[in-house]
């Protein structure tokens, strides 16, 4: 079998197990992403090892899956900024603020002590509490979606809360790495800020001003699907310019390019085209891949205990710092402790952060391993804690996001 044709059968096989897993999982009454992410463990090294059969010959293969997965969280988080309106966000920007920044702070400094607890050196220790710090809300994103909670108080601040956890947690980690190779400096520190605020005002400048123009432009052009071709372009460029010039994580960036398309007109047609390519291809395969790249065998079991704790801290630290910050910008309880387990996965995020601990010299294979298992765990546990958090009332969590200031 040629490359190609290799690659065409695994896309049909993760398809074929992620919507089969996604469909008992509903019918179990959890999300249909929890069965995805499930099931692509099983396809994994785990036990199948689908990526290296007697006949899947090509080496990049595996590599491929990952970068097509990548496009699918991009395109995930697109659609969760269509959903939403700029003026939706920023009236729930104190409880995003307050809920962001204790969802870093706590996770980084509990992640810190266990690591002193457990004889880390004081520079492992604190990288283990910035990986804690890290939060991805893809997978929340999309269970907030399957249970139309979007944009309800607690989804919108929750994206928010988001935004704020993705800037502060690059800023300390830029520092901390700064400060451990002796390069750090005020000058330095400032350069980091100027390009994150850099790229957020040219971002929302071009989507407030010049992108409506270009939809309507597009749109009257003789191009089949030109206005959804433009918006794949754009929630690209906004991906690549945040990591190239925010220094901040892609899916922040397409976020934010669904949020400036959600003022244009053609946003209902878009989100349908989106969506279909987006579900029906790229975010299976994406939730997929996250369970391709763990092997639970590799779990030492020297390292057991540590992941033990580490997975509980995680979890903990993110209700707790979240949830609290949620519940002082004027969350009652229930809502805090929603948005607190939205807050909880890594998954992809939390990988990167932890691969930057191996390229440092800042983790041993057993420290990776156990942050690997966290990463999994936290990313396994998020969409049921939803589900169970939103189980009830239905009555009052279905109402859309009122104005005033959360």
């Amino acid at each position: 079998m040629s490359v190609f044709l290799q690659l065409a059968f695994l896309i049909a096989v993760i398809l074929l197990a992620a919507k089969a897993a996604g469909y008992l999982s509903v019918r179990l009454g959890q999300p249909s992403v929890l069965g995805e992410l499930l099931v692509g463990i099983l396809l994994g090294p785990s036990l199948l090892n689908l990526l290296h059969l007697p006949f899947i010959e090509g080496e990049k293969l595996g590599e491929t899956i990952k970068e097509l997965g990548e496009l699918g969280v991009l395109l995930l988080m697109f659609i969760a900024g269509l959903e939403l309106h700029l003026d939706e966000l920023t009236r729930n920007t104190k409880v995003s603020a307050f809920a962001g920044i204790m969802g870093v702070l706590t996770p980084v400094a509990l992640g810190a002590g266990t690591g002193l607890l457990f004889n880390f050196e004081v520079e492992a220790a604190l990288f283990l509490g910035l990986t804690l710090g890290a939060t991805s809300v893809s997978i929340s994103a999309q269970t907030l979606m399957e249970l139309k909670v979007l944009r309800t108080r607690v989804g919108l601040g929750l994206l928010g809360a988001a935004v704020f956890d993705d800037v502060l947690i690059i800023l300390l980690l830029s520092i901390f790495l700064a400060v451990i190779s002796g390069g750090t400096s005020a000058a330095g520190i400032l350069l980091i800020l100027l390009r994150m605020a850099a790229f957020l005002a040219a971002s929302v400048a071009f989507g407030l001003y010049l992108l409506p123009k270009l939809v309507r432009i597009t749109s009257r052009l003789p191009i089949s699907q030109g206005v959804l071709s433009l918006a794949m372009v754009v929630l690209l460029f906004y991906g690549v310019a945040a990591e190239v010039v925010g220094g901040m994580a892609a899916i922040t960036g397409s976020f934010l390019a669904g949020l400036m398309f959600a003022r244009c007109d053609e946003k209902d047609r878009l989100e349908r085209g989106v969506s279909a390519l987006a579900y029906g291809l790229f975010v299976p395969i994406f939730f997929v891949s996250i369970g391709l790249a763990v092997n639970v065998r590799d779990l030492e079991a020297e390292a057991l205990l540590l992941t033990g704790v580490i997975i509980l801290v995680a979890v903990a630290s993110k209700l707790l710092g979240s949830g609290l910050g949620a519940r002082w910008a004027g969350f009652s309880w229930r809502e805090s402790w929603q948005l607190g387990a939205g807050m909880v996965s890594r998954g992809e995020v939390g990988l990167i952060v932890a691969n930057v601990g191996i390229s440092e010299g800042l983790a041993t294979g057993e420290e990776f391993s156990a942050i690997v298992g966290m990463v999994l765990a936290s990313t396994i546990v998020t969409p049921p804690m939803l589900r169970a958090l939103f189980a009830e009332p239905k009555k009052r969590i279905e109402e859309p996001a009122e104005g005033k200031e959360a």
